[in-house]
């Protein structure tokens, strides 16, 4: 009967291989909720707009001070909030470029 190279040999037995496999699942799942739970923040305007989101990107919160809400001047405020956000997206994407989850290959 022909061996297939390395499974009885020296190789990792299927079994191995399995339980090697789980632990990686497991722990790619670890990684994805601990990325849900951490919390990034971006900031305007000297902290006049927050916006908060998941580790996983997931929009949390956005805080706005009164005193920057100009009736007539809407555009700085939209100008400010994408500012607030694209601050808040660029510290997700670190947070998961330095997560075990991108140590363990997981696409997220």
């Amino acid at each position: 009967m022909a061996r297939f190279g390395g499974f009885n040999g020296g190789g990792m037995n299927m079994q191995q291989m399995m339980k090697q496999a789980q632990k990686l699942q497991e722990q790619m799942a670890q990684a994805k909720e601990e990325l849900e739970e951490a919390r990034v923040t971006g900031t305007s305007g000297g902290g006049a707009v927050t916006v908060t989101l998941s580790g996983s990107k997931r929009f949390i919160s956005i805080s706005i001070k009164p005193e920057v809400v100009d009736p007539d001047d809407v555009e700085m405020l939209e100008d400010l909030i994408t500012a607030a956000a694209n601050e808040a997206y660029a510290e997700a994407d670190e947070l998961v470029k330095n997560s075990p989850l991108s140590k363990l290959g997981g696409a997220f």
